[in-house]
């Protein structure tokens, strides 16, 4: 399951309980890959995928971005702040954070889910087929047993 998601976005946000129980439901047998999609009038959208790439350096990047997709602040300080909760060496953290290490990524990520016809967050695949949408765990259960099945 490919999810193409933006961490200010209210539904992505909203979707993340789906995902969740997905992960509960299934375990080994769904692989979760998370591609950032940062939309234009999200401001603070872009840092905050950077900022989780930067944790990602640290092997925490699951542990971080749930902390970031429950938190109402993204601000700069408040990433920073979550990075600290997370065990994040902040040095590290910070240096990668102000590199902008991982704006090539994010680009990729966004070029990716453009070409696979992402309009909007948050957009999961399961294996090529489309759910748009912060949909309930029921939707993703029918489409997974489908594919397992299948």
């Amino acid at each position: 399951m490919v999810e193409f998601s933006d961490y200010e976005c209210p539904f992505c946000k909203r979707a993340e309980e789906s995902v969740a129980q997905v992960k509960k439901a299934y375990g080994d047998k769904v692989r979760i890959a998370y591609r950032n999609y940062p939309l234009p009038f999200h401001a603070n959208a872009r840092p905050a995928a950077q900022a989780a790439l930067c944790a990602n350096e640290q092997g925490k990047f699951w542990a971080y971005h749930d902390k970031v997709m429950a938190a109402k602040d993204l601000s700069a300080a408040n990433l920073q702040q979550l990075a600290t909760d997370t065990g994040l060496d902040r040095k590290k953290f910070d240096d990668c954070v102000a590199a902008e290490r991982h704006k090539d990524q994010i680009d990729k990520d966004l070029a990716a889910g453009q070409a696979a016809g992402v309009n909007g967050t948050p957009a999961f695949f399961i294996n090529g087929r489309l759910l748009d949408g912060a949909q309930p765990f029921e939707k993703f259960q029918e489409i997974i047993d489908e594919e397992l099945a299948g």
